[in-house]
């Protein structure tokens, strides 16, 4: 498994959106239950507070799922895809810390030299 964000994502056949949205045009695999809510992004977007930020995703988010089985569903060779850029804080780096934290799982951020 790995991650990566809209804009570099290619044609990856594997890549998965656990965004809310995703660009117009995007006709792949979607797995909203790592999507954070709304309320979540735009208090982000107000503050910009990532202590906060990963408080409330764990919280609303993540603890509220099984990561063996959403890692089971999601698939091993999965491309997790977000909207930010790699150097960005991001939910999907949270996601890849959960894994690692909970199944031992190294996530790992694909090269940006792709699609």
């Amino acid at each position: 498994m790995n991650t990566s964000y809209f804009s570099k994502s290619g044609a990856l056949p594997k890549a998965v959106s656990i965004a809310r949205s995703h660009p117009s045009g995007w006709h792949g695999r979607e797995f909203k239950q790592l999507a954070p809510p709304w309320e979540l992004v735009n208090l982000y977007k107000l503050n910009g507070d990532e202590v906060v930020y990963t408080d409330l995703y764990q919280r609303l988010v993540l603890d509220k799922l099984d990561p063996e089985e959403v890692y089971k569903e999601l698939g091993e060779d999965a491309v997790l895809l977000c909207w930010e850029g790699p150097s960005k804080f991001c939910h999907r780096k949270l996601v890849a810390e959960w894994f690692k934290k909970n199944l031992g799982i190294e996530v790992k951020e694909m090269s940006t030299t792709h699609g």
